[in-house]
């Protein structure tokens, strides 16, 4: 088959061999795509929800990212796996309908809807909040209607212009991670630390599995956000495999990250007995933290920081993220056919972008009237992902070993295995909110899948009897 024009790898025409156009351009490198998925997971991530993590995990912090890290680290390798077979847009929703059944793609696309429709709007007001507190002038509705006009502006004229706006923005947050972490390790070694060197990673007074499983559930919000890489796979020139390596590897990356900052902070905490007794509610902790480690500029630095790179770097790709998984289902005609328009000049799914955008706004501003609305987003949006990864390694398992007789068994088999049981303990001791929330949407789910059946419109996927895994 011939390539799409200016495409030049293997998998430039793989979409064309499932029955679709090739609409999206293709201009994305191995570096962009790794520099997008560590942006939607922002490496700074951790000082958000620092302070929840920290008392859930009973201060062994460190120790949730690790177990976060392991977890996340199976789901990426079968992400890598249904990237190959299938290269295109879609995520989980693409993966389990091609590899499984179509109906049982609608469900994992409605599910880890959650995630991806949800959290922009939870970015957006974690960051207004923050910016409102420094800037009582400007409310938390004004910053929140100009993040999303900002972002909803760079995604509209292309994913070339979001692609160089991480850049910089990455640069930026690196930097500010170097800063917090040189001041803190100098200010360990004058002797501001608190608790033993390990106590981070364990700590035998306030250890439990299921206490460590639960902190989990929350710090794997950091982590979220790798897979939206899968989501660019019709605008990457990259072939199918390093698709899935650029996952592996931003994931690695920001682990690391992740666990070394959280590391440094649990040891500098001024006041450990106060957050594991009464929590972080005012999500500041990490900014005390560092005001303690190097003065009230690093807490501000850090804390605005914070804000910017989840009001605009994260929120920006999110939104991006979230749109192509939108196009995908409604070319499928599993959502209304308007979604799947691209734009003839800037090639991006314009209508798409711009419901991401109205309905962050929606939420985002009903959620700033609630006292719990940062943490009903957080809860809805990490259920969502966690149930559609369970899903993404059933598909592994009956895409290669059940359809197509594979006998590799680590990497279609013993991987998502463990993949799977790791995530359904997470989910298992997930907040009881999340857990009723996220079963409501599910059930929904299944009603409006019954309800396309009743009238004739079951869920079809172009190409499904064609299907060539590479």
């Amino acid at each position: 088959m011939t390539s799409t024009p200016g495409t030049s790898s293997p998998s430039a025409s793989g979409v064309e061999r499932f029955g679709y156009k090739q609409e999206l351009q293709r201009s994305l490198g191995f570096g962009d795509l790794l520099i997008y998925g560590l942006i939607f997971m922002v490496p700074i991530a951790p000082f958000g929800i620092f302070g929840g993590v920290f008392q859930a995990s009973g201060g062994m912090v460190a120790l949730a990212y690790v177990i976060g890290m392991v977890a996340m680290a199976f789901t990426a390798l079968s992400y890598a796996q249904m990237a190959q077979a299938f290269p295109m847009a879609g995520s989980v929703y693409t993966y389990a309908g091609r590899g499984i059944a179509p109906s049982v793609g609608f469900l994992a696309g409605w599910v880890i809807l959650l995630d991806y429709v949800l959290v922009p709007a939870l970015l957006y007001l974690v960051a207004s909040a923050a910016m409102a507190s420094f800037v009582p002038a400007v409310p938390i509705w004004a910053w929140l209607i100009g993040f999303i006009v900002l972002n909803t502006g760079v995604n509209y004229f292309g994913i070339k212009m979001t692609a160089r706006t991480n850049k910089i923005m990455l640069v930026g947050e690196l930097i500010v991670l170097a800063i917090f972490l040189v001041v803190g390790v100098v200010a360990l070694a004058q002797g501001k630390g608190h608790g033993s060197f390990f106590s981070p990673l364990f700590d035998s007074s306030t250890f439990s599995w299921s206490l460590v499983f639960g902190a989990v559930s929350v710090a794997v919000l950091s982590f979220l956000g790798f897979d939206g890489i899968s989501m660019l796979a019709e605008e990457s020139r990259e072939d199918s495999r390093r698709l899935g390596r650029s996952m592996v590897m931003a994931l690695a990356l920001a682990g690391v990250l992740f666990i070394v900052q959280t590391w440094v902070a649990a040891l500098l905490v001024p006041d450990r007995a106060g957050l594991l007794a009464g929590g972080d509610p005012a999500g500041t902790a990490f900014y005390d933290t560092a005001e303690y480690a190097g003065g009230h500029w690093l807490s501000v630095l850090t804390a605005v920081t914070t804000a910017v790179a989840w009001g605009f770097a994260n929120s920006l790709v999110a939104q991006a993220a979230t749109s192509r998984l939108l196009f995908a289902m409604a070319r499928d005609r599993q959502l209304p056919a308007f979604l799947g328009k691209v734009h003839p000049t800037h090639r991006v799914p314009v209508n798409a972008t711009l419901l991401v955008a109205l309905v962050s706004l929606g939420l985002g501003l009903y959620m700033s009237t609630r006292d719990d609305g940062i943490t009903l987003l957080s809860s809805l949006v990490n259920f969502g992902a966690m149930t559609a990864f369970l899903a993404l390694h059933v598909s592994v398992v009956w895409h290669y070993v059940i359809r197509r007789g594979s006998r590799d068994w680590w990497k279609h088999l013993i991987a998502p295995a463990a993949g799977f049981l790791i995530l359904l303990y997470v989910v298992i001791n997930a907040s009881i909110a999340a857990q009723v929330l996220g079963f409501v949407w599910l059930a929904v789910g299944v009603v409006v899948l019954v309800g396309s059946y009743l009238l004739g419109r079951r869920p079809t996927l172009s190409g499904i009897n064609t299907e060539v895994s590479e």
